[in-house]
């Protein structure tokens, strides 16, 4: 009876291990027409437009923290949101860090030029690493050219002799200097990519974006065999997602654009964040996150990280430096990046070239919607990739954000599709 019953409990681990989630069990009332009807009222009338006719002082100053917030998160504009900043912005020198971070935040995700005096005064007496960073990300954003990125660079030495002791600076430096350059690299193979999968046969997947995060990317599974994953109808199934942060602000920076580069897949969750929502979420990991977790691949102690991080590429591309961005990026601090899909009302975008994907607080966010008569989801690209992942035999894999150029549009699915079905046609024996 022993080995029966061992047969029996491997069938019923093996059968809950691949078991999906049907879109009908996902469901929540936080998308319903009362709900998102009530939380916009809240957050304009009190979260956002009474806090902004308040004086700005230490009884206050909590309650800015949490609008600007809000302002970056649902890229919030008026009038009397640019008067506000106006008014904080005059008060900077009173702040504590976190507001001063809230503040140049929001002004940085929704009025990109407007207030470059002001930054630049700041810049100039500003001795906290991240927030001098972000004063001349604005700054450079307005104007890079030749004589802009000189002074820059030159404040930069100048305020922090050992800029280079310091993670978020040693990055900002050469986000000044490379930047623009790296958008005009011509990308390595992509095959090579895909081949250098089958070394470590652990599934991955491929998170095809933009240099412009406003134009939406596509990602794709390949599985341990080397194939992608497909639909239902035989075609390689490509999700739309989303790379870009409500403050647009880059890599190193906390609250930044989703870097580029090499993540960990640890597994699945499902959120208790009601934005994020009830679909089950792909955990990620970046270097200096969690090691231990990070490297479940493997890791060669009598090499240093960087050396085992571009061991996880082919030649050429640990030759392409914009790959590094999320080891440099865990290095400097940033973490909590998922795959995960959203149940904010999409609204809050009409007229971006990413609607109506959400932005974020850096993550990779998928399409969703929602029924907002019975809470019920209707379509997820999200869920699609979960069920793609769970369906696999190893859940533990690895997750490639790739920039694959600069043109002012969404990632070309059928573009994407050729170049995988031309991979496997090429490289793999067998085809479905």
């Amino acid at each position: 009876m022993k080995p029966i019953l061992a047969t029996l409990l491997m069938m019923t681990l093996l059968q809950n291990a691949f078991a999906q989630w049907p879109i009908s069990s996902i469901t929540t009332d936080f998308v319903k027409n009362e709900r998102r009807e009530s939380f916009k009222k809240n957050l304009d009338e009190q979260v956002i437009n009474h806090c902004f006719q308040l004086p700005v002082d230490s009884s206050t100053e909590s309650q800015y923290e949490e609008a600007c917030w809000a302002i970056s998160q649902f890229l919030v504009k008026s009038p009397l949101i640019e008067s506000g900043f106006k008014k904080l912005l005059l008060s900077y020198g009173h702040l504590g860090f976190q507001t001063k971070r809230a503040v140049l935040e929001a002004i940085y995700a929704t009025y990109p030029t407007q207030f470059q005096s002001q930054i630049a005064t700041l810049n100039e007496t500003e001795y906290a690493p991240k927030l001098f960073a972000m004063q001349t990300l604005y700054l450079l954003r307005a104007n890079a050219d030749a004589i802009a990125t000189k002074k820059y660079i030159k404040q930069l030495i100048q305020t922090f002799p050992g800029y280079q002791l310091n993670d978020i600076l040693s990055e900002l430096y050469k986000y000044i200097l490379n930047h623009q350059s790296f958008t005009e690299l011509a990308l390595p193979d992509l095959n090579q990519l895909f081949l250098h999968q089958q070394l470590h046969q652990l599934v991955t997947i491929y998170s095809f974006q933009k240099w412009n995060r406003d134009y939406p990317g596509l990602a794709a599974l390949q599985q341990s065999d080397g194939h992608f994953l497909r639909d239902s109808t035989g075609q390689i199934l490509l999700i739309d997602q989303l790379a870009r942060a409500g403050s647009n602000l880059p890599y190193f920076i906390t609250n930044g654009n989703t870097p580029q580069g090499v993540y960990s897949i640890t597994g699945t969750e499902v959120s208790k964040n009601l934005f994020i929502g009830p679909t089950p979420n792909l955990q990620l990991l970046m270097p200096f996150e969690a090691d231990s977790a990070y490297w479940h691949m493997g890791y060669d102690s009598s090499k240093d990280a960087l050396t085992n991080y571009l061991g996880l590429l082919p030649k050429d591309w640990a030759n392409y430096e914009p790959m590094q961005e999320s080891f440099y990026a865990g290095k400097a601090g940033r973490s909590e990046i998922l795959a995960h899909g959203t149940t904010i009302d999409p609204a809050y975008f009409k007229g971006f070239p990413f609607y109506p994907i959400s932005p974020t607080l850096g993550c990779l966010c998928a399409k969703e919607i929602w029924n907002i008569f019975n809470g019920s989801l209707q379509e997820s690209h999200q869920l699609q990739l979960a069920n793609g992942l769970v369906q696999q035999k190893k859940q533990k894999g690895l997750l490639m954000v790739i920039n694959i150029d600069n043109q002012a549009a969404p990632v070309d699915a059928s573009m994407i599709r050729l170049k995988l079905e031309n991979f496997e046609r090429k490289h793999l024996k067998l085809v479905p």
